[in-house]
């Protein structure tokens, strides 16, 4: 079974059809190459000082450079794509609210060989989420043409309706996500799936961008990683993504329940949110 592709304009609802079906599917041609050699010439000095990773799944001739949204402006929009957000949202849509998980450039180099085969997911402590459950919600932006040749990162379609009970998968089971530069892959946090091996002699380069339920820690910690002079920078619905938003009711707030985005940016503070207590009597089933 291979990884479907759709047209940039396909709608939304198409779109996370397939998502759901398999775990995964492409949109070709989403972002044009001005577009890609913006964040390659933002993120190149800081991949360029990163070193290579030093065990099987990080990769040994792999390098990455984390903290997009100080290092990379361009990157910004690219995180905040109005259609893969929307996506987002309907892959995440049993939590009240998401948020960026982590942003990374992945530098696959030649002679690299393939990821073990996992779950997004694992990162929470391994916990056993339910089947349609997902924690994460993933986009890999290839910002050169993805082959399996060069690395294209391999996936198990279908894989996210299994059981979470640790399923070793080898490369063979895997199909290539191949596609042009400017399209992205999207997949479930579910998904097994792992970068591919690179036999040829460029190295295959891609842009992670992952959300996440926003009642979960981020795998890339936002708060600490990016300074307060980008942070005024930066336009609310991304601050708010990035986290600085409630997650729920009782998530979040600072100071007694205010708008914890007072702490970086007060003129953006909204009042309280409503105190939901109806939204919990609903939830564990409470006659109020």
């Amino acid at each position: 079974m291979s990884v479907e592709h759709v047209l940039a304009g396909t709608a939304p609802e198409k779109v996370f059809e397939i998502l759901q079906r398999d775990g995964c599917v492409v949109i070709d041609d989403l972002i044009g190459p001005h577009i890609i050699a913006a964040i390659r010439d933002e993120i190149a000095p800081y991949l360029n000082a990163s070193p290579k990773g030093t065990d099987e799944f990080d990769g040994f001739k792999t390098r990455r450079a984390g903290m997009l949204i100080p290092r990379s402006p361009t990157s910004r929009d690219v995180i905040m794509n109005e259609l893969v957000l929307e996506i987002a949202g309907k892959a995440l849509a049993h939590a009240n609210k998401f948020q960026l998980h982590c942003t990374q450039m992945i530098s696959l180099g030649p002679g690299e060989s393939p990821q073990p085969i996992h779950r997004d997911q694992w990162a929470f402590d391994m916990f056993p989420f339910p089947v349609g459950h997902d924690s994460t919600f993933a986009t890999m932006w290839a910002l050169t043409d993805f082959t399996e040749e060069n690395g294209a990162t391999r996936v198990v379609p279908g894989s996210h309706k299994l059981d979470d009970n640790k399923l070793q998968f080898e490369v063979a089971d895997t199909v290539p996500a191949e596609m042009r530069a400017g399209s992205v892959l999207l997949y479930t946090g579910s998904l097994y799936h792992g970068g591919g091996a690179n036999s040829t002699d460029a190295t295959r380069d891609g842009l992670i961008v992952h959300y996440c339920l926003a009642w979960l820690r981020q795998e890339e910690n936002q708060f600490l990683g990016v300074p307060q002079s980008v942070l005024e920078q930066l336009p609310e619905g991304l601050l708010r993504l990035m986290g600085y938003d409630r997650a729920n009711f009782s998530l979040g707030f600072i100071d007694g329940g205010r708008d914890p985005i007072a702490a970086v940016r007060p003129e953006l503070e909204k009042g309280d949110e409503p105190v939901g207590l109806e939204q919990m009597a609903h939830a564990i089933k409470v006659d109020t």
